[in-house]
């Protein structure tokens, strides 16, 4: 798709805003003086009278007087403020407008790509500093969506490389030999297919809550723990796992389609990463100090603390199953639990169960 080319409107040209305001100072100076000079007409020369009053020592110089010999050094001295307001307004305006051309700079930079500039401007808080604050803050902001979109770009690319590579591998050596299974075919595409499919739904979701893009309710926690693991209890029983749920009401703020699928992702995970039968999954709910508190606990293998601090990685945790043959999912599960947190200004904490297995407890704002 074509990019549209930046609109830029054609202006005459005209004066600088800098030259506006310099001319501004100038021109108030110019009218201060002038009312100076009414003020000194109407409250003192007035009264004077016109000629000159002879007296004994001399005489008193009359208003023709005092005007001859006030009015040039009046015009100079409106000359001298006129010269003063232009050459100050033109330091004023340019040390006040410092920060705009700041501003303008960065707003340059990042119409030509730029987006890791920021402004940063020092001083105490005025309109161009909030001004220069919210830019950085929408730098900051597309910064982060734009590397959002580079890195499901290059998920989305690279995961979906392999199963679309396995199809047309699967399509050629049908094409090749006319008597292949034809039902045997359809099923593995099938399956090819669906796990594309789950593998796109769950990046786009990893977007979603990485941008931040929903709107937040209050919602109870222990009800979605409860939807979720009555969701997944068919799994769990096919495989041997016993389902605990346990919480009081555990008020939260945030999406309720969200946070449904994270905990949903969370017992999912308990359940196919446990023992291979009769292993064991806590799910629990509780509120505390203003916050809602989840954690899920399953049975399993031993894991060091260095494996557990890689498990939230995108396709960490599917690609090290993918290579001892079990359950691999699409490696996005806990990635997408830890952006949803992320999201509602939570936490997230995974730790290794001494007795093997993993526990993983989320915080999130009540």
């Amino acid at each position: 798709m074509p990019h549209a080319a930046p609109v830029t409107m054609a202006r005459p040209p005209g004066l600088s805003v800098r030259q506006k305001l310099a001319l501004s100072y100038a021109g108030f100076l110019m009218v201060a003086g002038f009312l100076l000079l009414a003020v000194v007409w109407v409250f003192l020369l007035r009264y004077v009278p016109r000629d000159a009053v002879p007296t004994i020592g001399g005489f008193v110089p009359g208003r023709d007087d005092l005007i001859r010999a006030f009015l040039p050094a009046a015009g100079w001295m409106l000359v001298f403020l006129l010269a003063f307001g232009l050459v100050g307004g033109w330091i004023l305006a340019g040390r006040m407008l410092a920060p705009l051309e700041r501003i303008t700079d960065a707003a340059r930079r990042a119409a030509s790509g730029s987006l890791s500039h920021r402004i940063a401007l020092p001083g105490a808080q005025d309109e161009f500093r909030e001004l220069a604050d919210a830019f950085d803050a929408m730098l900051a902001r597309l910064e982060a969506q734009i590397a959002e979109q580079r890195r499901f770009a290059a998920n989305a690319s690279h995961e979906l490389r392999t199963p679309l590579a396995i199809s047309q591998t699967l399509l050629e050596v049908a094409r090749s030999d006319p008597d292949s299974d034809t039902a045997q075919l359809l099923e593995r595409l099938s399956a090819i297919n669906a796990r594309s499919i789950e593998l796109t739904e769950a990046l786009l979701l990893l977007s979603r809550a990485d941008q931040q893009a929903f709107a937040k309710e209050r919602v109870d926690l222990s009800l979605l723990a409860e939807e979720g693991a009555e969701t997944l209890l068919p799994l769990a029983e096919q495989r041997g796992i016993t389902l605990e749920t346990t919480g009081d009401l555990t008020p939260v703020e945030g999406s309720p389609a969200l946070l449904l699928q994270l905990t949903t992702n969370l017992i999912h995970n308990a359940i196919v990463h446990n023992l291979p039968t009769g292993g064991t999954v806590h799910v629990g709910t509780t509120a505390r100090a203003g916050r809602g508190i989840l954690t899920v606990e399953n049975t399993g293998e031993k894991l060091t603390p260095a494996l557990v601090a890689t498990l939230a990685e995108p396709f960490q945790r599917g690609a090290e199953r993918a290579k001892s043959g079990t359950h691999a999912g699409v490696g996005l599960g806990l990635a997408i639990v830890a952006a949803i947190v992320r999201a509602h200004g939570g936490s997230l904490t995974l730790a290794p169960r001494d007795a093997g297995g993993l526990r993983v407890t989320v915080e999130l704002p009540g």
